[in-house]
């Protein structure tokens, strides 16, 4: 009895599944929101250190590659490695982030700490995204697996859309503004760690060894055609929010005249958080509905954007900003939950990771594109045609999408 009373003791203490699923939630938020804080530290950055305004979209890039390369070799791991061990690495990696934020201050150093931090946000968002619903599924068996999957969705683009604003509000009313966000989420971060430690593992051990092998890049067998449907809508999805994380604030001072950091904050969170807000608004709507509302609002918001930033009239680019981002979190929840729906257990981490792998892709790939463009063409031209292709691709995915749901109606 002694031994078994001190292995008891010794073994950490574990909250219930459902306390679990907000615990992940929240942490989940945390980490997403800390990877969106530099956004209008940008201009502040440039002024610093006296970079053109290409170099942004290649830190920002670096970001995205490291998201891109850590859901390729870890993002779907978590399998059978564990949802909770690999939240917690994902944690570790950011916490890392910000100490390189802090104690390296170069254009240099800014490019290698938004490279960590994206290898924070690969090992993440598949493994948080799986570990949230298996924990609702455990905790509530007989709901639908629709809410975990908003809950899920508004964690993510939530996360995303809380970064900018604190950023924006550290950059105005606090001094030092460069490091006083990163101390804070140092420490916001820690404090998530230690709440993970203690949820539940969803995923049992296994039997045999498992050997490494990088990220499977295929569709779930029998699902192809709905997968390439769901990865199209994921990849136009981000590839719009990525020209918010990026270019947004440049864009704010170079054609609005717009120098307030909170206001650069604001635009990003407004655009995020519509995203985050139709995910949940809708969610009990029927997919095709949604999908419909998805490929209006994607196809105004986006117009109104380009006409906004030729005009230019800041009311007009930010409210279009606002309009096509609840397009694409619908557009984005469906894929994610499309995806998950389409892979067995076992490989539903490996599912959504794929998915992930291919949302970074439009995140990283679009904006790159859009940095070497700005080295020969004026910044208008460019957020024009930016804008005008991720219009085509986000109402041709919401159209593909809308297609299959009638079908499987």
């Amino acid at each position: 009895m002694g031994d078994a009373a001190r292995s008891s003791a010794a073994r950490p203490r574990r909250v219930s599944h459902g306390t679990g699923f907000w615990i992940v939630a929240a942490g989940f938020l945390v980490v997403m929101a800390y990877s969106t804080v530099p956004t209008p530290l940008y201009p502040l950055y440039e002024e610093r250190d006296g970079f053109p305004v290409w170099m942004i979209t290649v830190i920002f890039a670096a970001y995205a590659v490291g998201v891109v390369v850590s859901l390729f070799f870890l993002g779907h791991i978590s399998d059978w490695a564990g949802r909770r061990r690999m939240l917690l690495i994902a944690i570790l990696v950011s916490v890392v982030s910000a100490v390189l934020f802090l104690s390296w201050s170069s254009p240099v150093g800014l490019i290698v700490a938004r490279l960590v931090n994206g290898i924070s946000i690969g090992v993440l968002t598949a493994t948080a995204t799986a570990h949230l619903s298996e924990l609702r599924a455990r905790s509530r068996p007989g709901e639908s697996a629709i809410v975990a999957a908003s809950v899920a969705g508004a964690a993510n683009l939530g996360g995303l859309a809380l970064g900018p604003l604190i950023g924006g509000l550290f950059a105005e009313f606090v001094p030092s503004p460069l490091i006083v966000p990163h101390a804070v989420f140092l420490i916001a971060l820690v404090l998530a760690g230690i709440a993970v430690a203690s949820v539940p593992e969803t995923v049992d051990a296994p039997e045999a060894p498992v050997h490494y092998r990088p990220q499977r890049l295929s569709a779930p067998s029998g699902s192809r055609s709905t997968f390439v449907a769901a990865g199209f809508g994921a990849f136009a999805s981000f590839a719009l929010l990525g020209l918010f994380t990026s270019l947004a604030p440049s864009i704010l001072v170079g054609k609005f005249a717009q120098h307030d950091h909170l206001v650069a904050g604001a635009t990003t969170f407004a655009v995020f958080g519509a995203a985050a807000v139709g995910q949940l608004l809708l969610a009990r709507i029927a997919l095709r509905i949604q999908l419909l509302i998805a490929t209006i609002s994607c196809g105004v918001g986006l117009a109104a954007v380009a006409i906004g930033a030729l005009a230019p009239q800041f009311a007009v680019f930010l409210l279009g900003g606002i309009v096509a981002g609840l397009g694409v979190g619908v557009l984005f929840k469906s894929s994610i939950a499309t995806a998950a729906s389409l892979a067995s257990p076992a490989r539903r981490g490996e599912a959504l990771a794929f998915i992930f792998l291919i949302a970074y892709c439009g995140l990283a790939l679009p904006v790159l594109a859009a940095g070497v463009a700005l080295v020969f063409v004026p910044e208008s031209i460019v957020v024009v045609v930016f804008v005008t292709l991720v219009l085509v691709a986000t109402v041709a995915a919401g159209i593909a999408m809308t297609r299959k749901a009638r079908s499987d109606a």
